[in-house]
């Protein structure tokens, strides 16, 4: 049966970290699905760490874009670690500026149908960039907007979803539960 958890928070919240401990209770053999782009040696060091942080039994697959095809040979019960979800929409919005939600709209549908179809467990990472400042900018101000959407695609269909904070992953949607229980 597939499943997809999603993990979001701030930036260096441990989002990640928690995530590849939620993988690594599944299964020894994840795939980690990259969406980053080494554009700078800056971006080189982060990708060189999170590498570094992986056990050996997992495998890697880099997919800035089109990630669902990344999985379409996957066994059925795989476990695939997508980090992360921020950068995907960052991708997309960046080859698609006169109108990106259409192909980040389609991408998010061919993603979630594909681990229904392969039966497979999508562990995501996100970032909550909705809890700032609002960007001076309209890109950035269209990023915010359209990752804000995807995130709640995602969390959606999402059977667990955790907010970090610190290291500290709480769960959503127990208090989700809660809240629906309030007069």
């Amino acid at each position: 049966m597939s499943t997809v958890v999603l993990f979001t928070g701030g930036a260096r919240s441990g989002k990640s970290r928690c995530a590849e401990h939620y993988a690594a209770r599944l299964s020894e053999q994840v795939i980690y699905l990259a969406t980053a782009t080494a554009g700078d040696d800056e971006m080189r060091e982060r990708i060189s760490r999170h590498r570094a942080r992986r056990p050996p039994t997992w495998s890697t697959r880099e997919a800035p874009a089109n990630v669902a095809a990344a999985l379409a040979d996957l066994p059925a019960g795989s476990v695939v670690l997508l980090d992360c979800l921020s950068l995907l929409v960052s991708n997309l919005l960046l080859a698609n500026e006169s109108d990106p939600e259409p192909a980040i709209n389609r991408e998010l549908d061919d993603l979630l149908v594909m681990v229904d179809q392969r039966d497979l467990t999508l562990i995501a990472v996100t970032n909550e960039v909705g809890m700032g400042i609002v960007p001076a900018y309209p890109l950035g101000r269209q990023y915010r907007d359209l990752l804000g959407l995807a995130n709640q695609r995602v969390a959606a269909a999402a059977a667990e979803v955790y907010l970090v904070v610190c290291g500290i992953p709480v769960e959503l949607r127990a208090l989700e539960a809660a809240w629906n229980r309030t007069p």
